[in-house]
Formats: C-alpha cells, structure tokens, sequence
C-alpha cells in the first residue's frame, strides 16, 4: 500500500499552471463558436463583387434629338390619307441637297453642334429622312460617298439609281434613285456643263449674260455662302475668259423611267446642282440655258423612240433666289411677272415651279446664319395630264427646330428637303 503524503510546492504549482491552460483553451474556444455563430446570422459586410461588373459612368445619360421626318400636304388642304380614290397614277418626287461631307468643316459651320457635322450622326440621319419620305424619285445633290455607302443602303430599301459625278477633282455629284416597285429605268443622259466650253465661239459669248443685274441673287451680307473656299478652288486662269469662266465642274442627269401601272406611262426626270458663286449669276443663266436645251432634245429623243409625249420634271439646286433672272428665265413662258421678249432666247421648254403653282414658293430651303433664302425647286412641264397633288411641308422662319441655322439634330444638311406629289391621268 502507497501512502500518499502532503502534496509539495512543486506539485502545487505544476497544478495551477495546469488549470490555467485549460481556462484559456476553453475561452478561446468559446469565443471561437461565438463568432462562427454570430457569422452564421449577420449578413456579410461586403457584398462580393462579380467579375462581370464594369464601372458605372457618372456623366449625365443624354438623347440626342431626332432627325425631322416631314409630311405631305394635300394643295387643297386636309389629310392626304382621308382622300378620295385618285382619278390617275400617282407618284412622290423629293429633291434633296444633303450636303456632301467634303465640305463640312467645323470653321463653315461654326454654327452647329459638332456631334450634328460628324459623318456616321450625318450619313444615319440622311438615311433615315430618306427612308420615311417613301418617295417614287429621289433627286440628291452634294451626293458623295455614292459607291462606299449611299449606294447601297439606299437600294437596300428597294430603290435602283445612276449617278453623275462631278467633273475635275470634286467628289461629289448628283443621283436619281427610284423605286424599283414603282418605274423601269428606259433611258438616260448625263450634262456636263463643262462641256459650255468648247460652244464658246469667241470671248462675247458671255457678254449678254454679264450684264444681267444679279440683285436678289447675292448674300444680303455680302459673305460667300458656305464651301465657297472649297467649291472656288477651279477659278484659275483669267475669270474674263469664258473659257475659263465656263468650267466650273458642275454636273446634271436626266432620265426616262416607265411607270408600272396598267398604262405604263412613261415620264422624264432630271436632276441639276447649278453653280453656286452669287456674282457669277451669267454662269448661272448660261448653264440654265444649256440644260433646257439639254432636256428639250432629250424629251424629243424619249418622244420619237418611245411613241409618247411624256412629263417633264426638272428638280435640283439652282443656287438661284425667287425673282432672280434664272428663276425668271427658267418660268418665264409660264410667268406674267416677265414677259417672254425680255428673255435672251426663247425657252426651248415650258417650266412652271411646282412650290410657286401650288402654295407659293417656300420662305426658305437653305438656312445657315449668314444665308437664308431659296435655292431649291421642283419644275414641271405643264400638261393636262399631269397635275399636283401634294407638297412636303418646310418649316417657317420662327421654328424651333431651324434657330440657329442648319446643320442641327434635326436637319442633317443645310437645306432642306423638298418634295412633290403628281397625278397622271389615266389613257
């Protein structure tokens, strides 16, 4: 049998010191389950944050305006749509400067925002009033980029066109495109009115038509309208010769389509851009009567082959103001404010403008802050068997979306598009 004696000092520390391990382990383990379970049941402090997640921009989210999509207005008032069944066949005309984005500058056009002068904003917004105007013709001028884009996002929406670039080194031009739906493309001719130039038979060719008063015709400021630093790059050479006043690139094309509808009329249409400096109104006048005499021919070739008298249309920008001796000689046989004898030559074509017979030729087609007037026009032959319908409504003066000048959200050009509705009886 052991006996057990009195426990030493020794033993009692080695004791102490044992309980007081144990204590330690046992509230560190107990603060250990606290916190687990108090993990359990709170939410965590930081949410995780997905690999996906990009960081949030804070500027201010914006819409950029729409593009102005106009309507047609009946010339006798009211809705198109509420219309009784049309007598004839019925087709749209627009004509449409859209600014050819060679010459759009941020210094020609210091006016607009420049988000609005931005090729991909513009070449959008074009299309887009393009598509909704669903017109038979469209009529382009200052039409460039036609093969790399015009082209084909135009046809894509069913239209077939021809084209007629600009003589020299400009690239931009003019385009018919017409709905493939609508007309057959029969035949057509290009005007090159560089081509004044070998006409000339000695330097008096032009001294009528300098003599012509060019008031109403010029800049109310005096300030060349814009892309004059670009468009006046061909003046070389001694402005007084007209061989060299002559030659200013400027191009047109004309064509005959057939219609398809039951009778398969067949009408013609031409598209011009006439010459822009206001000073050199003659140039203008002498490229106005090249054109006529042009189409005049043209109209007898379509008569002869075709065995028919066909509607003329004429549409473009005639860089020429209401009143001015070009717009007078272009109507005068038509007109009663200018008697025929006072034109140089006898008009080889009636004319009559369509904005002028149905409502008054509009305030404005080209709106920028140093120039505001009309330039562009719609002309037909007038017929019996042809009449107006319809007209594409143009702002006023006062509308909020043309303060300021154009271009703008709304207006992807400086002018305006401008638009024709026509009825032909039926045979």
């Amino acid at each position: 049998m052991r006996v057990i004696g009195p426990p030493t000092r020794k033993s009692l520390i080695s004791q102490n010191c044992a309980i007081v391990l144990s204590f330690s382990l046992s509230t560190q383990k107990q603060q250990c389950n606290r916190s687990a379970m108090l993990k359990s049941l709170c939410l965590p402090a930081r949410l995780p944050i997905p690999f996906f997640t990009r960081p949030i921009c804070l500027r201010k989210m914006t819409t950029a305006p729409s593009p102005i999509c106009p309507k047609f207005i009946s010339v006798d008032g009211g809705d198109i749509h509420s219309r009784s069944k049309p007598d004839g066949i019925r087709f749209r005309l627009v004509s449409y400067n859209i600014l050819a984005q060679v010459y759009v500058k941020s210094s020609l056009f210091p006016h607009s925002p420049s988000p609005c002068l931005k090729w991909k904003s513009r070449s959008q917004a074009i299309l887009t009033i393009l598509k909704n105007l669903g017109a038979s013709f469209l009529c382009l001028q200052e039409l460039d980029e036609y093969d790399s884009f015009y082209k084909q996002n135009i046809e894509n929406h069913g239209y077939s066109s021809i084209y007629i670039q600009r003589s020299g080194q400009k690239r931009d031009g003019c385009g018919i495109f017409y709905k493939r739906n609508c007309a057959e493309l029969l035949l057509e001719e290009r005007i090159e009115y560089n081509d004044l130039v070998n006409l000339v038979q000695d330097e008096s060719y032009l001294y009528e038509n300098k003599q012509i008063d060019t008031q109403g015709n010029e800049d109310k400021n005096g300030e060349p309208k814009k892309g004059s630093s670009l468009k006046g790059t061909e003046d070389c050479g001694d402005p007084n010769d007209p061989r060299v006043r002559l030659r200013r690139d400027c191009v047109g094309i004309m064509a005959a389509f057939k219609l398809k509808d039951a009778f398969h009329h067949i009408v013609i249409v031409a598209n011009t851009h006439l010459y822009w400096d206001p000073e050199w109104a003659d140039v203008k006048l002498a490229q106005a009567k090249y054109l006529l005499s042009r189409l005049s021919q043209f109209k007898a070739l379509v008569s002869n082959k075709f065995e028919c008298t066909p509607p003329v249309i004429l549409a473009g920008d005639f860089n020429s103001t209401p009143g001015d001796k070009v717009y007078q000689y272009l109507i005068s046989s038509n007109s009663s404010s200018m008697p025929l004898a006072e034109c140089v030559d006898e008009l080889p074509i009636p004319l009559c403008s369509f904005y002028g017979h149905t409502r008054g030729e509009p305030p404005f087609t080209n709106c920028t802050p140093d120039f505001t007037n009309t330039l562009d026009y719609i002309f037909f032959c007038p017929d019996e068997k042809i009449k107006p319908v319809s007209f594409l409504e143009l702002p006023e003066a006062n509308s909020p979306d043309v303060l300021g000048g154009l271009p703008n959200y709304y207006h992807p050009s400086d002018h305006l598009p401008i638009g024709a509705e026509f009825e032909i009886s039926k045979e």
